[in-house]
């Protein structure tokens, strides 16, 4: 019965997602997890951390030579993983949960014929960041800008009592459906958040004063990431972001 329920529930997000995606270009989960697998996660996040496995984020286009110039554009800190590593078991669970999402989000838009008919296949690794408070932040930017291939952006976060009021590190996001509003949106706990990665969406990362964390996972567009690999003879992870 439980498997039954969660099954559902995961279909009644999906419709969500898709449902959102087509009307705003954005979709906001609340209570994604639940609050004891998200606060396992927040442990295992915060524990990675510590062991120092954390790299500076990088900014396409910048050399590394540039690097006081990178970050003025951003300041986190990222790892990537697939949920195998040490203590990443729930993780793991998190990136299945969001696959099983995105694989009815395609069966749906097959089923209605409605929506995004691209089709989606494949995805990075999760990327783990870290804004280490004492206002890091990203400016403005889109995800794939330059066709690479991603589609959807899909962001987790674990960040416990959370008040953007005291301690910033908001999401805005300047969505091309609202050209006259920008959406804000708190990195609370067990929140996700699903949106185009293209040039619909421009967001920023405001400065946090507190060490925010994210989980993030890109969704491919098949035919365009293999038009990116062939143009640019793509061999690793492209998503270099984090929200």
């Amino acid at each position: 019965m439980q498997d039954s329920f969660r099954m559902e529930w995961l279909l009644e997000i999906s419709r969500c997602v898709v449902r959102d995606l087509d009307k705003y270009g954005i979709c906001v989960v609340d209570n994604f997890m639940g609050r004891e697998r998200a606060e396992t996660i927040h442990r295992s996040v915060v524990s990675m951390y510590d062991t120092g496995v954390f790299v500076e984020g990088e900014t396409v286009g910048l050399k590394s030579s540039k690097l006081g110039t990178a970050k003025n554009v951003r300041s986190d800190k990222i790892t990537w993983v697939d949920g195998s590593e040490n203590n990443c078991a729930t993780i793991a669970h998190l990136i299945a949960t969001v696959d099983t999402i995105i694989m009815n989000f395609i069966r749906i838009n097959r089923l209605t014929q409605s929506g995004h008919q691209t089709p989606i296949g494949g995805r990075t690794k999760a990327m783990v960041s870290c804004y280490p408070g004492n206002g890091s932040h990203y400016v403005k930017h889109v995800d794939n800008p330059n066709r690479d291939g991603r589609c959807i952006t899909s962001t987790y976060y674990v960040n416990k009592d959370w008040d953007a009021k005291e301690t910033g590190g908001l999401l805005r996001m300047f969505p091309q459906a609202w050209p006259t509003k920008v959406v804000d949106i708190e990195p609370i706990l067990d929140r996700m958040v699903f949106f185009w990665s293209d040039r619909r969406n421009p967001h920023e990362v405001q400065p946090s004063f507190r060490t925010r964390y994210a989980i993030t996972i890109w969704y491919f567009d098949a035919k365009e990431r293999e038009e990116a690999k062939e143009r640019n003879n793509i061999k690793t992870n492209v998503a270099v972001e984090s929200h």
